[in-house]
């Protein structure tokens, strides 16, 4: 065994596919005392740390008991520009839009200051346990090049690109149809497939995209089918009126991206909230995915995801923080709202369907659960420690938990960056030190 070999010990989780109930025990696997082996920034075995560690001849070994050891956490939707606008106050979304996100965002333009925000954007969500990310950033590309190159640096599975938007924003921050498409194009070609970096075309949504963008858009999606799709569905009521009426003969929000082809499996729609019984079809037939933003929702009164309603057509959600209208960076305090918006429906987020949720589940949407979301041998060693005591008030409900679920509960409902103990990306130790 190579010397840049490292066996990490602690009891470990990973999911093989949803619970179906809290008696699901065959979709996950669950070790009082097991061992990752990592070597060249993947898991070469995983198991009972008795039958793993004489394997692991020459390794360094981390000892990370009494913790728990699970994939890192995915977040399917946030924008790298609003790092200096979360928590601001007493906005719905488009007058929080033009108050407080436009005018941060113009300041992108700046390189400096994009690569600036970069490295405390990355320091925010590798602090809180997430390690690969979905990403808005800003309609310019020094914003996007900024975003990618720390990724880069870090060697993070991250996803992004440029908003595209032509119309209804600020001087300074759009971009016309043809500029959207080059600008797009040349990131495309320079950094999806590299490294570890997708790219996501990003119309940021109908309302600040001209008809000819979002042509342009579905243009890219058809030239680029290895990339991803990032967009806005169906948040607050008042911006589904103001779509419909610059896109009058479109059957509903929706119908305006399928219009144009940018509706597919790699489609990624945050929020759909309010959607209609035909844009359910929709996303059922074509694979659409919806991404839940529960803090997001609650902060800006926007409503309440139907998770269940949606699961129910087959239609596979992912959840994320969206930050900065988001209030946490932390993928625990995601679950714990999103547990709270689904109490308010009569769902239930069992935690062993939460954690499943923000590690395979989200994979799944991407579709790499290859490649992350798992403890699989032969995936990228992107996993999470976390310590279910890390808090005076978790460490003394922690010493009543008499099972897994309850112990990750404690961290879903109580849980933040305190909890995580390390984070390793590509089989690195990667917790930004404070």
């Amino acid at each position: 065994m190579s010397a840049s070999a490292t066996l990490l010990r602690g009891r470990t989780l990973s999911f093989h596919a949803e619970p179906t109930g809290p008696e699901d025990t065959a979709a996950y696997s669950y070790i009082e005392d097991g061992a990752i082996l990592m070597q060249d920034g993947r898991i070469t075995a995983q198991g009972p740390y008795a039958e793993i560690a004489p394997q692991a001849a020459g390794a360094e070994v981390v000892d990370h008991r009494p913790h728990l050891l699970m994939p890192g956490f995915i977040d399917l939707h946030l924008h790298f520009p609003q790092v200096q606008v979360v928590a601001s106050w007493g906005e719905q979304l488009l007058d929080w839009l033009n108050t407080y996100t436009f005018p941060a965002e113009v300041q992108f333009a700046d390189a400096g200051h994009a690569e600036r925000m970069a490295r405390g954007f990355f320091d925010l969500i590798l602090g809180h346990g997430t390690t690969t990310a979905v990403a808005f950033c800003s309609v310019h590309p020094t914003s996007a090049e900024a975003y990618f190159a720390e990724a880069a640096r870090r060697n993070m599975r991250m996803i992004g690109g440029k908003v595209m938007m032509d119309r209804n924003a600020p001087e300074g921050l759009t971009d016309t149809a043809q500029q959207g498409y080059d600008e797009t194009k040349a990131l495309i070609e320079r950094w999806h497939g590299k490294g570890r970096a997708s790219y996501a075309i990003s119309p940021r949504f109908a309302i600040t995209s001209t008809p000819a963008q979002l042509e342009a858009a579905g243009a890219l999606m058809r030239e680029h089918p290895e990339a991803y799709v990032q967009t806005h569905l169906s948040e607050n009521r008042d911006e589904i009126d103001f779509t419909l009426s610059l896109y009058p003969d479109a059957p509903d929000y929706l119908g305006i991206y399928e219009r144009y082809g940018c509706v597919g499996d790699k489609t990624l729609l945050g929020h759909a909230i309010h959607l209609e019984p035909r844009e359910i079809e929709l996303l059922a037939d074509v694979g659409g995915k919806p991404v839940f933003c529960p803090t997001s929702n609650l902060f800006l009164g926007s409503g309440l995801f139907d998770d269940a309603g949606l699961r129910g057509k087959g239609i596979r959600n992912g959840i994320a923080t969206d930050i900065g209208a988001g209030t946490s960076y932390s993928m625990l305090q995601t679950l714990n709202e999103g547990y709270k918006v689904l109490q308010l429906q009569n769902q239930k987020l069992h935690p062993l369907n939460a954690f499943h949720w923000i590690t395979r589940g989200n994979a799944e949407v991407l579709g790499q659960v290859d490649q992350i979301g798992t403890l699989d041998v032969g995936t990228e060693a992107d996993i999470v420690v976390m310590d279910v005591s890390a808090t005076p008030a978790m460490a003394l409900r922690a010493e009543a938990a008499s099972s897994l679920s309850e112990e990750l509960f404690i961290l879903q409902m109580l849980g933040d960056d305190r909890a995580v103990a390390e984070v390793y990306v590509a089989g690195e130790a990667s917790k930004p030190k404070t």
